[in-house]
């Protein structure tokens, strides 16, 4: 949900409603006294915030865009303060007079050599880039840097929880591309290997606060951690090195953030209030096999697996890395995981061969068991020949969608960990690539319509009705032809504040226009998908359900931010946002009655009920 304005309960059963985000007047930072409610970063676990291009207190609105953090006071609407940073800032951590600026660095990934034991580079060179950290003061008018940290690689991601701010970020060795010699390459690059030392293979970092600069290794080697992903088994290691950075945003220094680091690589970060996974697709060679009808072993196949690493967070201090473990298949996102009674769900795609009919997903339940991440429970067989577009987890109930030509949303009840079982589907055309719980046993998704053939139409978002898993239905949807959300690829994008009913998200759309879809009565496998559409003409909202049909007129091609309010089970179009110059509209926020929306131009303000715009706020 929304931080700052939304809620989940992980406690309530499979039978009972999905738990839903709902307001509150308790600001993630700053002083509640002074702030009106607002919504916060959506987010995936309550009460863990997650990194974003934009932040706000209630009381001011943080943004960084162009290599510029800038501060917007809401009570006055304007811009109140701004610091140009080097480089190209991306994401912003915030408490209180606090903010952490994150600079991702650039990373050239090594090939990750298959099978047991250590991977080695590949020919795509060496590690050129640096993740900074910006510590910055908010208390005075102009921003101040209270120091900045350098460290070698590049940022995968971070999470917060209280003031602690934990940072990861992935490291590959500086070895240089073996130049021309003799002997072959993989001589040569051997060679180049063996020559190096062991600065060659840990990060560095550099750090300067004030007059104060200080640089070195950011890690002993005795002290990274080798963990075991495959019992009994010298496990798999990544061609990279993962360090956990850990910062109190209300320090009066960054520091160096104390790196816990292990030899692997991350793709995906996910956290829960007690602990941090880290996960990584690796391939593993399969040994050679004698076929039955050939003499000669047959070629080894490779198979994605994704190993993951479990770091206790529960406390300020330093994390420990406890355990660790893989599965089969590859993840969709930070949202294929999800931690619920100290067990980790997990929920993959895998591929048996080089057909695109040969996928299947699961969801895999791992328990620890000392320092090993062990399978305790499985569901399999979701979507033959096709892959994970969304996943949600809430509680011990689990939402997945996969998709090649229909869209199958998979229910499971996950009450029993050990026997994790699929309980109902719903198949309906096109998919959801975000899914989010609200009140009411319902679940909205944000996606894309799509023909019988599977080929896609625009941006759609749908309603569903899970509060029966045995059989899912979909109530109302709204789509928008050849249109396109950042929504669908990063839920930050999206807001859904239940006060009002009122859901935003970005939309690119080549028309402008709303085209009504109609369910189809009837579903397939246990669920039903009969409801209404809304759809907007240039003349305001209306309502499809005595002309369903209906198209509305031809639009220049525009980005806009969308405003649907649900209510009675049914959208309706509030309006659109548009900002001036074209201005690419990114986020949206919830102060009080006002709705915020915000993009690379500046922020606009707008009645939360009526979209009346009240201020446009330009950075300058």
């Amino acid at each position: 949900g929304n931080t700052g304005g939304s809620a989940e309960d992980s406690d309530k059963s499979a039978a009972e409603p999905a738990p839903a985000a709902a307001p509150t007047n308790a600001p993630q930072g700053g002083d509640a006294s002074a702030a009106p409610g607002y919504s916060g970063t959506n987010v995936h676990e309550q009460g863990v915030d997650e990194p974003d291009l934009v932040k706000t207190d209630g009381r001011r609105v943080l943004t960084v865009a162009d290599g510029t953090l800038r501060v917007v006071d809401v009570a006055t609407q304007r811009q109140t303060g701004e610091l140009a940073l080097s480089g190209s800032a991306t994401d912003i951590l915030f408490s209180g007079d606090r903010a952490l600026v994150i600079q991702p660095g650039e990373m050239y990934a090594y090939d990750t050599a298959p099978g047991s034991g250590p991977a080695k580079p590949g020919a795509s060179g060496s590690s050129s880039g640096q993740a900074k950290l910006t510590l910055v003061d908010l208390s005075r008018p102009t921003p101040a840097v209270l120091g900045e940290l350098a460290v070698d690689g590049g940022y995968v991601d971070a999470r917060q929880i209280g003031t602690t701010a934990r940072v990861v970020i992935r490291s590959t060795p500086d070895i240089p591309e073996p130049a021309d010699g003799s002997g072959s390459y993989q001589t040569r690059l051997t060679r180049a290997i063996n020559n190096s030392t062991v600065d060659d293979w840990l990060p560095t970092f550099t750090y300067k606060s004030g007059d104060t600069r200080n640089s070195g290794r950011l890690v002993d080697c005795a002290s990274v951690v080798r963990p075991d992903t495959e019992p009994g088994t010298p496990g798999h290691t990544g061609a990279s090195t993962t360090s956990v950075l850990s910062f109190d945003l209300q320090a009066r220094e960054l520091g160096t953030g104390r790196a816990v680091t292990v030899a692997a690589d991350a793709d995906t970060v996910y956290a829960s209030a007690a602990n941090l996974y880290i996960a990584a697709e690796y391939q593993p060679v399969r040994p050679t096999t004698k076929s039955k009808n050939d003499s000669g072993a047959s070629p080894a196949r490779y198979q994605p697996r994704t190993a993951i690493y479990r770091f206790d967070i529960s406390g300020t201090d330093t994390p420990k890395q406890v355990a660790s473990g893989d599965v089969d298949g590859e993840l969709l996102n930070q949202y294929s995981l999800s931690e619920y009674a100290d067990n980790l769900r997990v929920a993959t795609t895998s591929q048996r061969s080089s057909s695109s009919t040969s996928s299947e997903s699961a969801v895999t339940v791992l328990g620890r068991k000392g320092a090993e991440l062990a399978q305790i429970g499985r569901a399999g067989g979701l979507g033959h020949g096709e892959k994970i577009y969304a996943v949600r987890f809430t509680g011990p109930v689990g939402y997945v969608v996969t998709f090649r030509q229909t869209d199958p949303l998979y229910t499971l009840d996950l009450k029993d960990p050990t026997a994790p079982k699929v309980v109902g589907q719903l198949k309906i055309n096109g998919y959801s690539a975000y899914l989010h719980p609200i009140d009411g046993g319902q679940l909205i998704g944000v996606g894309q319509d799509a023909t019988d053939t599977g080929r896609r139409l625009g941006t759609q978002v749908s309603l569903f009705d899970v509060g029966n898993l045995a059989n899912p239905a979909r109530l109302a949807n709204y789509a928008v032809t050849m249109g396109n959300s950042e929504a669908e690829l990063d839920p930050h994008a999206f807001l859904y504040w239940p006060a009002t009913g009122t859901l935003v998200i970005p939309l690119q759309s080549a028309y402008g226009t709303t085209r009504p879809t109609v369910p189809p009565t009837g579903g397939s496998s246990g669920g039903t998908s009969g409801g209404t559409t809304g759809s907007a003409g240039p003349d305001g909202p209306s309502s499809s359900g005595s002309n369903p049909s209906t198209v509305a007129p031809y639009a220049p091609p525009s980005t806009q931010a969308l405003v649907l309010r649900l209510q009675n089970g049914s959208f309706t179009e509030v309006g659109r946002i548009t900002h001036p110059d074209f201005g690419q509209i990114r986020r949206s926020l919830v102060i009080g009655d006002t709705l915020w929306t915000v993009s690379s131009e500046g922020a606009m303000v707008n009645d939360l009920r009526t979209l009346t715009q009240r201020a446009w706020v330009p950075f300058v």
